[in-house]
C-alpha cells in the first residue's frame, strides 16, 4: 500500500555483502527515515524495492556488454511474491512475466552450461509457459533514490 519510492525511504539490502557488484564487505542502510516515512508499509515497499533495484543493477551491466533483454521473467521464491510481481515492472521499466511453477533457475543454469560447451554463438531459444503477466509505469526516480543511498552505503 505504500507509494513507490517508499515515501522518500531506500533500503540498502547488503546485510551481507552483495554478491552483483561483488562487494563482500558491504554494509545495509535504511536511508531517509523521517517521522512520516517510519511504517511497517514502506519498510516493505523499501525492501521490495532495494531487492529489485540490486537485479536492475545486475540486467544494466548484461545491458553494457551489448545484449539487451527481450523480456523480464521473475523465476525463485520472489515471484512468488504478489508485492515482487507488481513493483518489479516498474523499476525494469519492462513488462514483467511470471512463467507457470518449475525449476527454472536449475534448468537454466544447465541450459546455459551446454550453449557454453556447444561452441554456438547465438543461444537456443528458451520459451516458457506464461502464468501471469505484469506491467507498471516505469519509476526511474525510484532506481536514482536507491543507487544514491547505496552509494552513501559504500563509503
Amino acid at each position: 500500500s505504500a507509494p513507490a519510492g517508499a515515501d522518500g525511504l531506500t533500503l540498502v539490502p547488503y546485510f551481507e555483502g552483495e554478491r552483483s557488484p561483488n562487494l563482500p564487505d558491504a554494509t545495509g542502510a535504511l536511508h531517509g527515515v523521517t517521522v512520516r516515512n517510519l511504517n511497517s508499509a514502506n519498510i516493505a515497499r523499501a525492501a521490495v524495492e532495494g531487492l529489485l533495484s540490486s537485479m536492475v543493477y545486475c540486467v544494466d551491466k548484461i545491458s553494457d556488454q551489448g545484449i539487451d533483454a527481450e523480456q523480464i521473467i521473475l523465476v525463485g521464491g520472489g515471484a512468488r511474491s504478489e508485492a515482487v510481481r507488481r513493483i518489479a515492472p516498474a523499476l525494469f521499466g519492462a513488462a514483467v512475466q511470471v512463467p507457470t511453477p518449475a525449476e527454472y533457475v536449475a534448468l537454466g543454469a544447465a541450459r546455459q552450461a551446454a550453449w557454453t560447451l556447444s561452441g554456438h554463438e547465438a543461444a537456443p531459444p528458451w520459451s516458457v509457459g506464461v502464468a501471469a503477466r505484469y506491467e507498471a509505469d516505469a519509476t526511474p526516480y525510484v532506481l536514482e533514490q536507491y543507487r544514491a543511498a547505496a552509494q552513501l552505503t559504500l563509503r
